[in-house]
């Protein structure tokens, strides 16, 4: 089976703008209804999902939490699982947990029962009120059929100039580490010297009496 095929109405439910890690975790609904664990982080340049590349390739494990069985998988045919973010083709967790993944990353999501199938289940494979397990590779992103490449090309672009500015930013924060040091250094080197001179003085003093 796969999971746009047994898409709940729970795609309407919670939702929240904050994160916080909980453990090795980190809580993306904010209510520890899902969770996700990376397991191997992408390139930092890597491409993300966004307005311009909605359709995501995956690869993709589900897993029964309590009974560790696993319930769909795309590993066993080596097929690649094709969505569109944001448009309720898939349960809300993997919604909400795609869009904070890049292109190469993979990693496990835990979804408690209202933000999956809740207490209706997907019988015969996932029974009511299940929490699922997934392990999820995020093969790709790419824009809508029709879309022109120039969306591609921004995306790449806008990218491209946000690493240049993390470059920048990085170079004036060690630029300015530096300077700090230096400062440092010239204010222990003039403590010093006054202190050498506090002594001389003291020295020519005791040789005067």
């Amino acid at each position: 089976m796969h999971l746009s095929l047994f898409v709940q109405c729970f795609h309407c439910c919670k939702s929240s703008p904050w994160r916080k890690k909980m453990g090795d975790s980190i809580d993306l609904s904010g209510d520890g209804g899902v969770l996700k664990n990376i397991i191997r982080g992408a390139k930092p340049d890597a491409i993300v999902p966004s307005e311009s590349l909605p359709l995501l390739d995956v690869h993709y494990e589900g897993i029964l939490a309590e009974t560790g069985e696993v319930f769909d998988s795309t590993k066993e045919d080596n097929t690649i699982f094709t969505f569109e973010l944001g448009k309720g083709s898939v349960i809300q967790a993997w919604d909400i947990a795609l869009r904070t993944m890049k292109v190469g990353e993979v990693a496990t999501i835990t979804c408690k029962p209202e933000y999956a199938y809740g207490s209706a289940g997907s019988p015969p494979e996932i029974p009511p009120n299940s929490t699922l397990i997934f392990e999820i590779e995020l093969i790709a992103c790419r824009p809508r059929k029709g879309s022109t490449v120039n969306s591609v090309i921004d995306e790449r672009a806008r990218l491209e100039e946000l690493k240049k500015q993390r470059e920048v930013a990085a170079a004036l924060k060690e630029e300015e580490k530096k300077k700090r040091e230096e400062a440092k250094a010239t204010a222990a080197a003039r403590m010093q010297a006054k202190l050498e001179a506090k002594k001389g003085q003291g020295k020519g003093k005791g040789k005067a009496k």
